[in-house]
């Protein structure tokens, strides 16, 4: 395979990737955090991963695999997390926070949140990647309208370690890092999952991302959204950050 032939589909997932970035900058405008934007950003990285999780990535796998393979592979993505949720050294985490517990829980949320938004990605970026080389017609449009959606998980990530740490360069590179999963996820796929990949297998990982991401929502994100006075300010997040997710994906089909 030419190099010229993979150089446009790995750039068009990059640019798609790292707008996840983009999202972060958001941190750098925030000069008084207060609580309200907590509850308020904490609510609309819930209304984010769940809208994405249930309308697009569960949703296209039922359509590929069928309704009984798509949810067994959704509900094992849930117990995967689970086990990473009791695995990760949450004492380690919550060090890094500044503050009382109720902030070093809320780090240890964005980090998990960014976990799952990363985990979401690389897959995202294998499908970006192969649908560009198949028809890079169809890749382009694809790409940018996953670059529109991943701002707002950039913000998803950004805000709650922002909040935990007072670091905008740690907020920043949380998020990045998790859209750089999606380069990641073309690398391996020019590089060593091509021969094996097909529409199957892509699918089952789909909804295997879209349990993982649920479960973080109402594990970690939701929790602490209601765990302050001003539920209407949480609630207010989670129900924008469907409404956003559902404008990008409509606007650039």
């Amino acid at each position: 395979m030419e190099s010229a032939q993979i150089a446009i589909p790995l750039l068009l997932t990059f640019l798609a990737g790292i707008s996840t970035g983009i999202g972060s900058l958001f941190s750098l405008f925030v000069k008084d955090f207060n609580k309200k934007i907590l509850r308020f950003s904490l609510g609309l990285s819930a209304g984010v991963m769940i809208y994405i999780s249930f309308v697009e990535l569960l949703a296209k796998a039922i359509q590929g695999i069928g309704f009984l393979t798509a949810n067994v592979s959704f509900f094992t993505g849930i117990v995967f997390i689970m086990f990473v949720d009791f695995l990760i050294p949450h004492e380690y985490i919550e060090e890094h926070a500044k503050g009382d517990p109720k902030d070093r829980k809320i780090l240890a949320a964005g980090i998990l949140t960014a976990l799952g938004i990363g985990i979401h990605n690389f897959p995202e970026g294998i499908a970006v990647f192969m649908t560009s080389m198949g028809d890079l017609q169809l890749g382009i449009p694809i790409a940018c309208a996953i670059a529109m959606h991943n701002i707002p998980e950039g913000i998803a990530v950004a805000m709650p370690i922002y909040y935990a740490t007072q670091s905008r360069k740690k907020a920043f590179w949380y998020s990045f890092g998790s859209g750089i999963a999606e380069p990641v996820g073309a690398l391996v796929a020019a590089a060593v999952l091509m021969p094996f990949l097909n529409p199957v297998i892509l699918d089952f990982l789909l909804a295997f991302v879209a349990g993982i991401m649920v479960f973080i929502s109402f594990d970690e994100l939701l929790p602490l959204s209601y765990a302050h006075e001003g539920e209407h300010v949480s609630i207010l997040g989670v129900v924008l950050g469907m409404v956003i997710m559902a404008l990008s994906l409509y606007f650039l089909r």
